[in-house]
């Protein structure tokens, strides 16, 4: 919440939404799980789960039912509390850093202006990807807890990985940073409202014909962050923390039931974190393209004749344009899974230390160089 109301009322609201925000990630993820069984199916020309229920829906509950009867139990050897807590710490970091995402445009009221997100932060990149990578350290815990040679194999995998790819996902948003002057969601979101345009040498250049989204102007550094998301998530081609034909399962061999759930909660959770920052960075957030949000204002306001449904109306249809974006790149992560095979290791790090970083790093530089001779070189 913005504006208006006390403390302990702007601390109920934003409670509230919290809760909300991590609802809608948790009951997201068996709709995606439906989703990936469902599309692999197709993708590999069989049928899929299409027994329980129809078109196989019912099986998310089946499964559901299996996950929370199974028998708990922890290896002998292990280490009982990180084991018992890593299932735990890997649900947290996805679901804090998602609720710094803005998903809509702000509702007003008559008396209050409600976010559309858990919270907002002026530094909000900075405070996703910290969180987000808290993720490692889960990994650790769960490989050490396990007491499994495997296990631990597989989570030394992980974090070198993941700190590996950190870099260069961390570089490629710097032109973007750069370019918008901010960390903060909103405003990048805001700065890519209307047809392209930009301004060099004194000259403004405008096209209809394309919307002012950060992909047009910064293309490198979204196929740099978009590729390093997957190696963040440990999503294929990248998952060679879970090389089932070495590892077994990995850092997560010796987990079952609800635990297992949990990290499966946390991989979709940091899915949907890389699919909303694609969408903000890249794709005008929760923008319109070619549809101004005050002309969405005028439309409800014509079509109810009332301010406050207005808003809602406006806010309800940024909403919807901002699944459509986010949902898009949840179906190409899961697309790549069965599109792509998976790398050796040493060719995993390699493309994220030789590859990625060196591109990251110049397309940083390119972009702080382009900005200098544009802004202060008029002709």
């Amino acid at each position: 919440m913005t504006s208006m109301g006390t403390t302990g009322f702007e601390i109920t609201v934003n409670l509230i939404k919290t809760v909300l925000v991590f609802l809608m990630m948790v009951q997201a993820v068996p709709i995606l799980v439906w989703l990936e069984r469902r599309g692999s199916a197709f993708i590999q020309n069989r049928f899929g789960p299409n027994r329980v229920g129809p078109l196989g829906l019912l099986q998310l509950l089946a499964d559901a039912v299996k996950f929370l009867t199974k028998e708990d139990f922890a290896p002998e050897k292990g280490n009982r509390f990180m084991f018992y807590a890593a299932p735990v710490f890997a649900l947290i970091p996805a679901a804090i850093a998602y609720m710094a995402i803005p998903m809509s445009v702000p509702l007003k009221l008559e008396s209050a202006t409600f976010l559309i997100q858990g919270f907002e932060i002026n530094v909000g990149i900075v405070f996703v990807l910290g969180i987000s990578s808290l993720a490692a350290y889960t990994i650790l815990m769960a490989g050490w807890g396990s007491g499994s040679k495997f296990s631990l194999m597989g989570a030394m995998r992980a974090s070198a990985q993941i700190i590996s790819y950190e870099l260069a996902l961390g570089l490629s948003i710097v032109g973007v940073i750069l370019m918008y002057g901010t960390f903060n969601f909103n405003e990048m979101i805001l700065q890519q409202q209307g047809p392209l345009s930009f301004q060099a040498f004194g000259y403004t250049v405008s096209t209809v014909a394309l919307p002012n989204w950060g992909i047009f102007y910064q293309p490198v550094g979204m196929i740099l962050f978009f590729a390093a998301t997957f190696a963040e998530s440990n999503r294929l081609p990248f998952d060679l923390a879970e090389g089932e034909a070495e590892l077994v399962a990995g850092f997560h061999t010796e987990y079952g039931g609800f635990k297992m759930l949990m990290f499966f909660i946390g991989e979709y959770g940091h899915m949907m974190i890389a699919s909303g920052l694609m969408a903000t960075f890249f794709f005008g957030g929760y923008g319109i393209p070619y549809v101004s949000i005050q002309d969405v204002q005028n439309f409800g306001m014509n079509l109810f004749g009332s301010e406050i449904a207005a808003n809602v109306f406006n806010t309800v249809v940024h909403f919807l344009m901002y699944n459509l974006k986010f949902g898009l790149f949840l179906w190409i992560f899961i697309h790549v899974r069965w599109t792509l095979p998976r790398f050796r290791y040493d060719q995993l790090m390699d493309l994220g230390w030789k590859t990625m970083l060196p591109w990251a790093l110049a397309n940083t530089m390119v972009t702080a160089t382009v900005m200098f001779v544009t802004s202060y070189f008029m002709f």
